[in-house]
């Protein structure tokens, strides 16, 4: 199974959540959105230094987004409001679709979504 990995499951590897641990040999595939979220929570958590040698190193491959993958996802977050999903999910998701690829999260919002692997 190939995934895309939400800011969440990237953190949540990171960090060595143990429930996350069949996943560390994957390709992390994700969007440049999601990079955007990471270093925020790790400058939060860690400090500049260490979300700096994070963006350095870390190996994945990044997902284009298209001016019509932004109007898929903004209407995705439309319909979903009721979640109050924030773009940056919401792009992730629809990109997991469009590419074939299982959403990978622990965020509560997506827990009974299709195509979502939930891992708390």
């Amino acid at each position: 199974m190939t995934y895309f990995f939400d800011s969440y499951a990237i953190i949540e590897l990171m960090e060595g959540n143990p429930a996350y641990k069949k996943f560390e040999d994957l390709r992390v595939i994700t969007a440049v959105l999601n990079i955007g979220e990471v270093y925020a929570v790790l400058l939060r958590n860690h400090g500049k230094k260490e979300a700096n040698e994070w963006f350095e190193n870390f190996d994945l491959e990044l997902l284009e987004i298209l001016p019509e993958n932004m109007v898929e996802a903004t209407y995705f977050r439309y319909t979903n409001r009721k979640k109050d999903l924030s773009i940056t999910d919401a792009v992730g998701y629809t990109l997991s679709i469009k590419h074939n690829l299982k959403f990978l999260t622990g965020d509560r919002q997506f827990e009974n979504l299709p195509n979502v692997e939930f891992v708390k």
